[in-house]
């Protein structure tokens, strides 16, 4: 099917369907997930899937609606009943669409090599995967591994006259193991993600990571409740830096439910701090020529030396708040309207590897797992499950299960006294290992 014929076709129809202004968004995929257990195949599914979704405007007042039948019928009517939903709605001046034409060069979105790998080749990386990470002696169980791919194609127009179109593919494998030892029992897993087939990690790499995860933190031995120092695994830096990036979200910020709402220019963390959202770097598994409303994307320092630089927007929250679109619209996919959302965080490196952070701690946990919410955007209050290793004079003594921490954003932000130089770009949120000088942990 021609789409770029089809989706100016249904532009052009906008006003005929008494819509003031209109978004098309069309998107289309391809999916292949691969699950293997003890050796043998479970599931493989392969899907194809392709709909659209219509934002429209009429006198101020906006509808959406959607729907994955790509027959002139179909899409016409569900136009139409965009245009009836927004009939029934409040209006609002702040109701706009962008009307940005430029498209930011992003390299290494897509691979053309995926779909030529054999299926077999695919269920064979995620079975040797399996052996690999069982070959460890410690290792009692598999829980699976499993390889995925997608490959899509998102095009985007509306009655401010452009149509921008892009396609992207991914690809990821994985595993997760149990290792056992009388009563005790851990998981451990591990995964890899890229843009490109070929910038997969190797199998022996991920499985051994996966099995080390699963037996370490066995015997784990209780603390008492102290003050002490934490050091973030790059692994857990989500638990944390979540609720900074939603806490500098514009709307959020507009509604008065952000800690951080006051702090623009201000400082609020530590200078070794610094955090990048960034929409174009080649072959980010979160980078794309243009946001989830077509505007086009870029790179943008949020946090500079522990200052607040930048709140981020999409076109309507920006015009709420008197402001320019940041290129942050997130999407669901052609089912939900645009929302606020990051691209590639990065938190900038610093110049001490994790031995070095764990040689310069007299007393504190190394923290490898968090359960929780993390920081909460409004209040800023953090606490959380922990699981880790105890650290006494710079060493590593044993592993610690069962205890919590607890601060707020701003002492931990303001506590960061050492900051790692172990960064793993194509993470999705990529943070080094990190050290806050002092948190309350509460054990036995």
């Amino acid at each position: 099917m021609d789409y770029i014929k089809l989706i100016n076709s249904l532009v052009s129809k906008a006003k005929g369907f008494g819509a003031d202004a209109a978004e098309i968004y069309l998107e289309t995929g391809r999916n292949l997930s691969i699950q293997v257990q003890d050796g043998e195949i479970e599931t493989i599914e392969e899907a194809y899937s392709a709909g659209v979704g219509f934002r429209v405007i009429v006198e101020g007042k906006m509808g959406f609606s959607h729907c994955n039948e790509l027959t002139n019928d179909a899409l016409e009517d569900t136009f139409k009943r965009a245009v009836a939903f927004a009939k029934l709605t409040t209006a609002d001046p702040n109701n706009v669409l962008p009307d940005n034409k430029d498209i930011t060069q992003v390299n290494g979105l897509y691979d053309a090599e995926i779909i030529k790998v054999s299926m077999e080749k695919k269920i064979k990386m995620a079975i040797d995967l399996e052996k690999l990470a069982m070959k460890d002696p410690r290792i009692t169980k598999s829980s699976g591994a499993s390889y995925g791919e997608g490959m899509g194609e998102v095009y985007i127009a509306n009655t401010n006259g452009f149509l921008k179109v892009y396609k992207s593919t991914g690809c990821s494998i994985g595993v997760s193991v149990v290792a056992e030892k009388g009563e005790q029992k851990n998981t451990g897993g591990e995964s890899c993600s890229r843009r490109y087939f070929a910038d997969l990690k190797p199998l022996g790499e991920i499985a051994e990571k996966a099995s080390r995860k699963a037996w370490e933190l066995l015997d784990p031995v209780m603390i008492p409740t102290q003050k002490a120092a934490v050091i973030f695994d790059p692994d857990v830096a989500g638990s944390i830096f979540g609720g900074i990036l939603a806490a500098l979200n514009g709307e959020r910020v507009l509604q008065g439910a952000s800690f951080l709402k006051d702090y623009l220019d201000k400082p609020f963390a530590s200078p070794l701090l610094t955090i990048v959202d960034d929409a174009t770097r080649d072959r980010g598994m979160a980078s794309a020529p243009f946001d989830g409303e077509g505007f086009p994307t870029c790179k943008q320092i949020l946090v500079e030396q522990g200052v607040v630089k930048a709140f981020i927007y999409n076109t309507i929250v920006a015009k709420r708040a008197g402001k320019k679109s940041t290129g942050n619209a997130s999407r669901g996919g052609f089912t939900s309207l645009p929302g606020v959302g990051t691209h590639n965080v990065i938190v900038r490196p610093g110049e001490s590897t994790p031995a070095q952070i764990i040689k310069a701690t007299n007393k504190g946990l190394l923290l490898k797992e968090v359960t929780g919410y993390g920081i909460d955007p409004v209040t800023g209050n953090f606490s959380g499950g922990a699981t880790g290793f105890w650290i006494e004079n710079g060493v590593i003594k044993h592993p610690v299960q069962g205890v919590t921490i607890a601060g707020n954003a701003f002492d931990i932000m303001k506590n960061i006294d050492m900051m790692g130089n172990d960064l793993d770009y194509n993470r999705g949120m990529a943070a080094p290992t990190f050290r806050v000088k002092e948190m309350q942990i509460g054990g036995k």
